[in-house]
């Protein structure tokens, strides 16, 4: 099967669908209105930059090197997103609950930047732990791969008719990419459950339960505030 030859050869996912994810989850969080960030503007996004930097000249176009040094500082950034921007959902929260929001348009563009760096920072979550992560996905043959944490569509399509068994992981060799984990990522906070793609994982369903947990507070807050504000 061309799943079993040549994956050591393969050239590695693409690195820039990911760098644009976490360039755009950085900068989303720098011009969200300071009610909302810890410390001053700029620090966060700074020390996220500095985390980025060193990841993106490992791997520049293609993602194909990786040591426990690039992995502990890829985890640290998704950590950091996710800290940072935990807390500017908490704070939304509090401004929305105790009634301190005044600003009533920036406050729904400040719910909207948050909901969207949240929708990032889970599908960056998934990339880098399902099957090792991005270069172990690609570069580690079958079947000495990590145990999954999702099952995808392809994953069980080799049994299928002809042309949907070829795209299959069995047949065609096809691995996720970050693309696929941001959809998951979008269809949970969307539909506040999984869709085509299940966790199969412990750490899998708790990060799941989590987006869908957060999306759903904060829609039905939004939703609320909105309402309040066209009553006025």
């Amino acid at each position: 099967m061309a799943d079993e030859k040549g994956r050591q050869a393969h050239p590695g996912e693409p690195r820039l669908p990911a760098a644009i994810g976490v360039m755009v989850a950085i900068g989303l969080y720098a011009v969200l209105p300071s009610a909302l960030q810890i410390g001053p503007r700029f620090v966060i996004p700074g020390l996220e930059l500095l985390l980025f930097i060193p990841l993106v000249l490992a791997n520049p176009r293609r993602m194909s090197r990786q040591n426990r040094l690039l992995r502990r500082l890829s985890i640290g950034l998704v950590l950091l997103i996710a800290l940072s921007n935990t807390t500017a959902l908490v704070l939304l929260i509090r401004s929305l609950v105790i009634g301190e929001a005044t600003a009533g348009g920036q406050l729904l563009a400040a719910a909207g930047q948050v909901w969207l760096t949240n929708v990032l920072v889970f599908a960056l979550a998934y990339w880098e732990l399902d099957r090792g992560g991005p270069v172990t996905r690609f570069r580690v043959d079958r079947p000495g791969l990590p145990d999954a944490d999702f099952r995808f569509p392809q994953d069980e399509d080799h049994d299928a008719i002809s042309e949907v068994a070829k795209r299959s992981s069995a047949k065609s060799g096809w691995a996720p990419g970050f693309i696929d984990y941001l959809y998951v990522s979008v269809t949970n906070s969307s539909a506040f459950s999984p869709t085509d793609t299940m966790p199969l994982s412990v750490r899998a369903k708790l990060l799941m339960a989590v987006e869908s947990v957060s999306a759903l507070m904060l829609s039905v807050l939004v939703v609320s505030f909105a309402v309040g504000l066209l009553g006025h």
